[in-house]
């Protein structure tokens, strides 16, 4: 961060970066956000993780302020548990024609969305929705089986597309073929799902509207992550840092390679301010 003592403004993806392989933060890490925070620089978590699933984290973290969700298509409050600012819903006929497009582009992928209310969780709104044959690949657990036009019939965050007999590369690779330039193609997990938004609401845009809020400049900003939906703020953060376990083009775009999330790689770079 050239002469710069400090960051103004700490930004976090969750899953492979902050969380260590089984998913929990270790106390070298939440020690080290705790001493941040205490020093009145914002952590913020940047994730393509909905809002229902950020508490958790955040609680462990210490964290009450805002977090960036689904990629960038939600601010949310963490503290008041409220929606702030949602970006680039995809409405009904743009979800059925991305539909179509990946019939032809990803023969037999399956469909989930993502919905948001006023909070996390909202009993008025089935936030997460899934047609028969869709598996979640982080668990069946949660969300209500539909047919396909009920999953596609309401304006939704973010479109999720499963094939479990491809990669998340090959899936977005395919798929870009037909839709680049209309919608955005990213991923967060190599398991066969690739996540679809408006086009240009990335984790870029939800942080640069979070730093606005804060009154910090991307110069004073340090982003870490590791997958390709990471790529965008860890350009646009003053500086960005790849976790060793990341994806190949998230290792070559990064100012910076720390530590894999198995070895606190997060704390690793911040012991050096807090």
């Amino acid at each position: 961060m050239g002469s710069v003592d400090k960051p103004q403004l700490i930004a976090s993806d969750v899953d492979g970066t902050l969380l260590g392989p089984l998913e929990l933060l270790t106390e070298r890490t939440v020690a080290v956000i705790r001493r941040a925070t205490a020093a009145d620089v914002p952590f913020v978590l940047v994730s393509g993780r909905p809002p229902r699933w950020i508490p958790r984290v955040a609680e462990a973290a210490g964290l009450t302020g805002y977090a960036v969700c689904a990629n960038g298509a939600i601010l949310y409050d963490v503290g008041a548990d409220e929606i702030v600012e949602v970006h680039g819903l995809l409405d009904p006929m743009q979800l059925h024609d991305v539909a179509t497009a990946l019939d032809t582009a990803l023969p037999g992928a399956k469909l989930a969305v993502e919905r948001i209310g006023k909070r996390a969780v909202d009993p008025d709104v089935k936030n997460y929705e899934y047609e028969h044959g869709y598996r979640n690949p982080w668990g069946d657990g949660e969300g209500e089986t539909a047919s396909r036009a009920e999953v596609l019939g309401y304006p939704a965050v973010k479109l999720l597309v499963r094939h479990a007999g491809m990669t998340s590369d090959e899936m977005a690779t395919a798929a870009r073929t037909i839709l680049d330039g209309t919608v955005d193609i990213t991923f967060s997990s190599n398991s066969g799902l690739i996540e679809v938004a408006a086009h240009g609401v990335t984790k870029a845009t939800g942080l640069a509207e979070v730093a606005d809020r804060l009154g910090v400049g991307p110069d004073r900003i340090i982003a870490f992550g590791d997958m390709p939906n990471d790529l965008e703020m860890l350009r646009w953060a003053g500086h960005g840092v790849a976790m060793a376990n990341a994806h190949p083009a998230v290792l070559a775009a990064a100012d910076e390679v720390t530590g894999p999330n198995s070895e606190d790689g997060v704390a690793q770079v911040l012991e050096r301010w807090f």
